[in-house]
């Protein structure tokens, strides 16, 4: 009796372990595709140097949004505006290149001491029609491509920035570049300096920031700016007039991600970053031109107390565009063999 007992018991313990692991077993399996799946989650850091109150920095979301849709969840994107890492523009070639931060919001002419031949790819005065811009972006946009490839940075599409109208915002009425030759004019660039010093124009690179002031306390009489947007920054508050000169060549602002990075992503991730890449790249691009856009500008900068010249003739932008052209060829030779591929390619581009 004592023997059937133990017997039983025995059985009985063999029955409830093997229940327990009828019970386990599809709960370790749910373990596991949990497991898996916490693993192909990825998640990349991606620096933007531009304020979040940016236009760009909206499209910059939404390929975040677009990159964890397509790919189910599986890649999601940090992004971190207004250089909230604390990384330097002028380093994040380099900080890609070394795998420091995943990817990052590029601009080509922030990169003068590492690749100088990136600012020769477009410059001001390349075009005189904002179609010009739409045609030329396929060639810009390969270009880039190579020379981010060359830091080891594969892009995936990108910001392609509106053409706005540029302008000569003055305290006195000018609108040819005969009235330009006893003025002071503020720029953003050493190209522009050199092309407006050609012409026999004075001109001094201003930032943005500081551009107002000098306005306001006679360091400049005129800013060569980008109208549409003139109001952002109370241009009316001091200057009184403003005459169109020409179309803003706006390089595009580029997605990359480090090679490093690519290289941890699996099939579906890859697929999902270059298809939400290519997707805000067609949407701006959709957006870049927009004559209604700076017709309605114009009327708006009238309300605001600011006259609005007849244009710089026909004349003046060849005569302008001209010396932008012996410039940037100048820009391109200094910046080697590189710089002066990209300068031939686009300018052939242009041309045809």
């Amino acid at each position: 009796m004592k023997f059937s007992s133990s017997f039983e018991g025995s059985e009985s313990m063999k029955d409830n372990k093997i229940n327990k692991l009828i019970i386990c077993l599809p709960l370790l399996g749910l373990a596991l595709v949990t497991s898996d799946a916490q693993a192909s989650e990825t998640t990349l850091n991606f620096h933007s140097g531009l304020a979040q109150s940016r236009p760009e920095a909206a499209h910059i979301e939404e390929f975040a949004r677009l990159v964890e849709e397509k790919s189910g969840g599986e890649l999601k994107i940090n992004v971190n505006h207004a250089g909230a890492l604390g990384l330097r523009e002028a380093d994040i070639l380099r900080t890609l290149q070394r795998g420091m931060v995943d990817m990052a919001l590029l601009y080509g002419e922030y990169y003068t001491r590492d690749a100088p031949a990136l600012s020769a790819v477009y410059a001001q005065g390349a075009i005189t029609e904002p179609e010009q811009h739409l045609e030329i972006l396929p060639v810009i946009k390969e270009l880039y491509d190579d020379g981010f490839a060359q830091w080891d940075i594969h892009t995936v599409g990108g910001v392609v920035a509106p053409v706005f109208d540029v302008g000569l915002h003055c305290k006195e009425p000018v609108n040819t570049l005969e009235d330009l030759q006893d003025k002071k004019v503020r720029v953003w660039s050493r190209h522009l300096v050199e092309t407006f010093d050609e012409l026999g124009i004075a001109a001094q690179v201003i930032p943005q920031n500081d551009m107002y002031m000098a306005l306001q306390t006679g360091v400049v009489d005129c800013a060569y700016y980008l109208s549409t947007v003139a109001k952002t920054i109370s241009l009316q508050e001091v200057t009184e007039y403003e005459a169109y000169l020409h179309p803003w060549a706006a390089a595009p602002w580029i997605f990359g991600i480090s090679e490093r990075a690519l290289g941890r992503l699996n099939d579906n991730q890859r697929q999902a970053l270059e298809e939400a890449g290519q997707e805000v790249w067609d949407i701006t691009r959709e957006l870049a031109v927009d004559p209604e856009r700076e017709s309605e500008a114009r009327t708006e900068r009238e309300a605001l107390g600011i006259t609005v010249l007849e244009p710089f003739s026909a004349e003046d932008v060849d005569t302008f565009v001209t010396a932008a052209w012996n410039n940037w060829q100048s820009l391109a030779e200094n910046a080697g063999e590189d710089g002066l591929r990209y300068y031939e390619t686009v300018t052939k581009a242009l041309s045809e």
